[in-house]
């Protein structure tokens, strides 16, 4: 019996013979696309790799559009009408001689005309085949009269325009030209254009998933973090956030400000040793925490403490790393403390730099503490500078070498005069970043001035009243400040009697003038006061009733000797600072 001379669909051996290695070079250059595109996951990057694929394998020209709204993350276009969706170019790919050709310029809104072939396309969600380009049709295919001209005379005679879909959601467009010495595109063609596109679209929609997320991330981590930084004294205050390029990277690290009584500043930063939502939520808990913290005036080694308590209670089973820092414009020092984090540098005012010798703690979570703190006294001019790892950490060298890089860098005359964003971006490691960072420079100015604080020792018996009446008298007129002077003199008098009462005595008076007006009494007594409950009958246990009244706020911390009590007014906006 005679052998079949053709296939069950009418083909001839001939064409099978030739169909064969046909669709396996498809194969291959389907499984080749495969991993030369889609590399990253950045949108614009991905769709220059599709191009650059593309030509010349398949074709002379390529040009890839994505939908505006896909850029921002979104689902894909919703219209309705005849109106098409934006569009934006994203990749441009050519042989040299079809350079002149003019396509919309990478990076610009593309023509969106609604007569055009590939807009059609993309409404309609099919793919267009022009196998020979009639005379008429070039102003249908290219963006402009000035285009279809070009493509004439570069000799452009076939034309494909595929959509971008993947999941069901619509992408954009790729459509792609053949010039002369290359015969027409085929249904064939079109077909491996289709698949390739698929491929690429898949790619391109993966982008856009994890750009979304990680726009959702660092949305999150910015409402999170403070949007302005309060009135610091004695201290000039910038701060930095940098997300990563990798939406992995980004969650976790935080700094925080913080206006403490006195005049005093505290500065915060820490870095939750894990990304994403989980950790930018845990970010969030642990700065609440640490804010309401040193808003009581705690100790910073004490501060970590009850932080780490704070992080084994959470849910997630995460630790992270934290350095807390108070400054004290008056003393004009440093009390630092950290927890597993790297250690602040120190930047004198001649450019000398060094990091602090502070006791390493471990991180917040692990359950070991105590914590220790160290004080460091500073020049005015000197700058310290907190920052979280992320600021010079790379895949390739070790911790010794990173933290020297960041050393050298702030220690150069050119970043002598840059603040927290300036510094940041010349300590970075090269893009692609894989980590965020976190950085805040403090730069320490002159101690306080006579006119702004008052400072006493009182005499330990029952005349300490009247005479912290009569110096706070005295300072407010000299301060221009005399209509707080009633007001003031009966806070003083009631916190005097106090610390004779309960405290063994008055130690020192101190009276502050920046933002507000500060009074403190200093004593040696343990218990820290409480308004406490009175009837109409006790003849005392009113004074801190009324001083909770008459002041915005006031509150007490203990010392190394004692304690010592705070009271703050606010000052009339009429009252004018002393030059």
């Amino acid at each position: 019996m005679p052998a079949p001379s053709g296939g069950r669909d009418g083909s001839t051996r001939d064409e099978l013979s030739t169909a064969q290695p046909e669709a396996w070079d498809h194969l291959v250059l389907l499984n080749e696309a495969s991993a030369k595109v889609g590399t990253t996951l950045d949108l614009q990057r991905t769709a220059q790799e599709f191009a650059d694929f593309a030509v010349p394998r398949l074709a002379d020209g390529c040009a890839v559009d994505l939908l505006e709204s896909v850029l921002r993350g979104e689902e894909g276009a919703r219209w309705t009408g005849s109106r098409p969706p934006v569009l934006r170019a994203m990749a441009v790919t050519q042989i040299p001689q079809l350079g002149n050709l003019e396509p919309d310029p990478v990076g610009e809104i593309a023509t969106s005309d609604p007569t055009l072939v590939g807009m059609q396309c993309l409404m309609a969600r099919e793919p267009v085949l022009i196998s020979t380009i009639g005379p008429d049709e070039y102003e249908r295919i290219a963006v402009t009269r000035s285009a279809a001209a070009e493509m004439r005379k570069a000799g452009v005679h076939s034309y494909m325009v595929i959509p971008l879909i993947a999941r069901g959601v619509l992408l954009g467009l790729a459509d792609f030209v053949r010039s002369t010495g290359r015969p027409p595109f085929t249904h064939t063609d079109l077909a491996l254009a289709v698949q390739l596109g698929s491929k690429a679209a898949v790619f391109v929609d993966n982008a856009r998933l994890y750009g979304r997320e990680r726009d959702h991330v660092v949305t999150l981590q910015r409402s999170l973090l403070p949007r302005t930084t309060p009135p610091t004294p004695g201290l000039d205050v910038s701060t930095c956030y940098a997300p990563s390029s990798d939406p992995g990277g980004v969650g976790g690290d935080w700094f925080d400000v913080v206006a403490l009584p006195g005049g005093r500043t505290a500065l915060v930063v820490g870095d939750v040793m894990s990304h994403g939502l989980p950790a930018a939520a845990t970010m969030g808990r642990l700065r609440s925490v640490a804010r309401t913290l040193m808003a009581l005036d705690i100790a910073p080694e004490r501060v970590l403490a009850r932080l780490d308590l704070a992080a084994r209670d959470l849910e997630e089973d995460q630790i992270a790393t934290c350095l807390c820092v108070v400054h004290d414009p008056f003393d004009g020092d440093y009390t630092v403390a950290r927890a597993g984090h790297p250690p602040p540098l120190l930047v004198t005012a001649d450019g000398t730099a060094r990091y602090l010798d502070v006791p390493a703690g471990a991180p917040l979570g692990a359950g070991v503490i105590p914590y220790d703190s160290v004080r460091v006294p500073v020049e005015p001019g000197s700058r310290l500078v907190l920052f979280t790892d992320g600021v010079c950490k790379t895949r390739t060298d070790d911790i010794d070498a990173q933290l020297q890089r960041l050393l050298d860098a702030a220690a150069s005359p050119r970043t002598r005069d840059l603040d927290a964003d300036g510094l940041i971006r010349v300590c970075l490691p090269p893009a692609p970043r894989f980590d965020e960072a976190v950085m805040v420079v403090a730069r320490s100015g002159s101690p306080g001035a006579a006119p702004d604080v008052g400072e006493w020792r009182l005499p330990g018996d029952g005349s300490a009243a009247g005479a912290a009446r009569r110096l706070v008298r005295e300072r407010l007129e000299h301060w221009r400040l005399s209509d707080l002077a009633d007001v003031t003199e009966l806070v003083v008098s009631e916190l005097v009697g106090n610390a004779l009462r309960y405290g063994y005595g008055p130690g020192h008076l101190r009276l502050l003038r920046h933002e507000r007006l500060v009074v403190e009494v200093s004593d040696t007594g343990p218990d820290l006061p409480q308004i406490q409950h009175t009837t109409l009958s006790d003849e005392g246990g009113r004074g801190l009733q009324l001083i909770n009244m008459l002041c915005r706020r006031w509150g007490s911390c203990r010392t190394p000797t004692g304690k010592v009590v705070w009271a703050e007014q606010d000052i009339p906006d009429t009252a004018r600072p002393v030059s």
